[in-house]
């Protein structure tokens, strides 16, 4: 028993790590955006909660479809099975640590016969054994020290696994909310688009009425009649087309909230035309905020410690073992202190030759590290990327929706003086036409801008992480 402390002491004490300290790889980060001048140098900021950031756009059918994404989007709901057995793998690693205890208890009877030859037995006959009961109770434990680290590094890289599988679950939710906000704004705008086509129908439907009295009256060429059939023919596919774009947007909204197309409808309701503006001092430590760049980090980490778990092969494992219980052939004295039972064991080993294979497992271990660095290097610049092109195409597209707004309103004034000038006989209707034409390209393109400014806001705010304002 002494002897067994002595040998115990030690080896709690230790506390060799056969892993290589972690540290965060180092990554490209410039001073500024080049697309957005003032912002501050990056600095790890993934914790931060993005909270609802849709509800910038001002848009109450909107919020609701976007709160019910962490209830009924099927694959956020993966992401949080899979972050689920993640933690429960931490839990399975984190019980190695401790010593396991089990209770055994077991009953056996046997017996045996003689005889003397003669098919009779006697009491002193010694050919054959008296049958007996053997009672055992028992109580054991078993412990493997961590002396070299191994089973905390599979702790850490468990705990690192998790923390990647919680950035993923984060990635999905910002995922599937960005794809429902730019799907549903996408809708609004064609719900705006339709109605400007359906005026602009009835319009042409009028000048085409128009048109077939003066044709009746021989005031209008056969060729006016037909153009206004041929315009107003465009415009009424033109609607068509809008109205399966939209049957579209609507399916993809009802997959993205849990529910079968069919059972899913959105009905046309007012456009929110409203783009949330970017705060002028926009700190570049909310790009640290998206989880893919969290989850690629992590990920480094648990490669790290997979080389700790590795590297641990090249030393010997311990293993501790106790037990005490009881042994009789009658319950009734199975506690008693005469039939009491012990015993304390300690177990080495070590691999003497293993051709290389140890090593060979450390090196897959280091090159799955560097694979891991490198991926996350090269997530980092993809999102300083990302954040780079959002953000001129924001500002380009402000530029865009005013000079497209400018080309709307002169078309509409140039399509006005066409048709005045038309009804007093100064013009042919082909000028009409291409005045009616130039008029509808140019609403239909504003409103297009508009959209696009909507779509490149949702597109900003997942390239940050989830939105703009830290809380």
């Amino acid at each position: 028993m002494k002897t067994l402390t002595l040998i115990a002491v030690p080896v709690l004490a230790a506390g060799c790590a056969a892993g290589p300290k972690y540290e965060v790889p180092s990554t490209a980060s410039p001073a500024q955006f080049k697309e957005a001048q003032g912002w501050e140098p990056a600095a790890p900021a993934d914790t931060l909660e993005s909270g609802p950031w849709w509800t910038m756009f001002g848009d109450e059918t909107l919020n609701q479809l976007a709160a019910s994404i962490e209830v009924n989007n099927q694959n956020v709901a993966a992401a949080a099975a899979a972050y689920a057995q993640a933690r429960a793998a931490v839990a399975e690693q984190r019980a190695a640590l401790f010593p396991s205890v089990s209770l055994d208890a077991s009953g056996s009877r046997s017996g045996g016969g003689g005889g003397n030859g003669n098919g009779t037995g006697s009491a002193g006959s010694t050919g054959g054994a008296r049958g007996g009961n053997n009672y055992r109770v028992n109580i054991g434990g078993s412990w493997e020290p961590d002396i070299w680290g191994r089973l905390r590094a599979g702790v850490s890289g468990a705990q690192a696994s998790a923390a990647a599988s919680a950035a993923d679950l984060a990635a999905a939710r910002l995922s599937a909310q960005g794809e429902l906000a730019a799907n549903y704004l996408q809708l609004r705008s064609v719900d705006a688009e339709k109605q400007l086509l359906d005026t602009t129908v009835e319009g042409y439907q009028r000048v085409l009425q128009i048109t077939r009295n003066r044709f009746d009256a021989g005031i209008a060429a056969k060729g006016d009649l037909l153009q206004a059939q041929t315009q107003l023919a465009n415009a009424q596919a033109d609607q068509l087309t809008l109205a399966r774009q939209r049957a579209q947007l609507e399916h993809a909204i009802a997959i993205l909230v849990g529910k079968a197309p069919a059972d899913f409808t959105l009905a046309p309701a007012p456009w929110q035309t409203k783009v949330p503006d970017v705060p002028a001092g926009l700190p570049s430590t909310l790009l640290q905020r998206r989880p893919d760049i969290a989850a690629a980090e992590r990920r480094v980490a648990a490669a790290n410690a997979q080389i700790g778990i590795a590297r641990a092969a090249y030393f010997p494992s311990l293993n501790l073992t106790a037990s005490y219980g009881f042994g009789a052939s009658a319950v009734s004295g199975l506690f008693s202190a005469s039939n009491s039972l012990w015993s304390l064991g300690l177990a080495a080993a070590q691999t003497i030759f293993d051709a290389g294979a140890t090593g060979a497992r450390v090196d897959q271990a280091r090159a799955a590290h560097d694979q891991a660095v490198a991926h996350y290097r090269q997530t980092v610049l993809n999102a300083f990327a990302d954040v780079e092109d959002q953000l001129s195409a924001t500002r380009i597209l402000m530029q865009q929706q005013e000079l497209r707004r400018q080309a709307s309103e002169a078309a509409d004034q140039v399509e006005q003086q066409q048709l005045n000038r038309y009804r007093a006989g100064q013009v042919s209707y082909a000028e009409v036409v291409q005045a009616q034409v130039t008029a509808l390209n140019a609403r239909r393109a504003l409103i297009q801008s508009q959209s696009d400014r909507q779509t490149t806001a949702v597109a900003l705010i997942q390239s940050l992480g989830g939105g703009w304002h830290a809380p």
